[in-house]
């Protein structure tokens, strides 16, 4: 096994993968790829995006917006989300289906989800929904998706095992001590982030340490309105 290369919220930027692959050297078939969720809708390649997944044969978990589009399968929907579910072959449903809520890797001593977990609630306890959502969070057990609440809920997590993790797209990674948010929001026009880790390297703990293994490419274009 070669490095492992956790990839930050695509949502349909082939291109700017593509770039970012190129600019951390991936090597097909040697290193490992991960995703942290939310390959599809807001951006301009849904459908290159899932082939580019298959073909490198990546791994994903399940972010907020593959879930939406799950959701729509049996009974359909408007929006951006409808017109999505409507494409989709029979491959892209099978590798939506497939997405986990969560990835472990303990040769890191991580654990990949989409949102992230609730401090105050045991993991096996935590609702799917906040997996998937969950941005700020009281220690107590109480949670939101709100975008202007605090504390954010990696500021209270502590591990182990460290969580890696997207969906609250910030203009910088997210370094907690036991928590990585990598979503740096590539659709909306600023970049899209990697954590690169060599084989059997565990997370590196500190600030300064989980900088040095993240590698970032800009934006081509704003795809989607800033929502901050």
């Amino acid at each position: 096994m070669g490095r492992t290369v956790i990839v930050g919220d695509v949502h349909g930027c082939r291109g700017e993968l593509e770039e970012l692959l190129a600019k951390v050297g991936f090597v097909k078939g040697a290193d490992r790829l991960v995703f942290v969720g939310d390959l599809v809708a807001r951006g301009p390649d849904t459908h290159g995006v899932l082939a580019l997944v298959r073909e490198l044969r990546a791994t994903s978990v399940r972010g907020n917006h593959e879930d939406k589009v799950l959701g729509m399968r049996a009974s359909g929907g408007d929006g951006e989300h409808g017109r999505i579910a409507e494409a989709l072959d029979r491959a892209e449903w099978r590798q939506l289906d497939a997405m986990p809520l969560w990835l472990d890797l303990p040769e890191h001593n991580l654990r990949v989800v989409h949102a992230g977990v609730v401090p105050g609630i045991r993991f096996d306890r935590t609702p799917p929904e906040a997996i998937l959502k969950v941005r700020a969070a009281d220690g107590r057990g109480g949670w939101t998706d709100a975008k202007s609440e605090r504390p954010l809920w990696g500021e209270l997590y502590t591990g182990p095992p460290h969580i890696v993790f997207g969906h609250n797209a910030l203009s910088e990674p997210q370094l907690h001590k036991w928590a990585t948010g990598i979503d740096t929001g590539c659709v909306y026009g600023r970049e899209l982030t990697a954590l690169v880790l060599d084989a059997d390297e565990p997370m590196p703990r500190g600030r300064v340490a989980v900088r040095r293994r993240l590698v970032s490419v800009p934006a081509r274009r704003k795809y989607h309105p800033t929502k901050r």
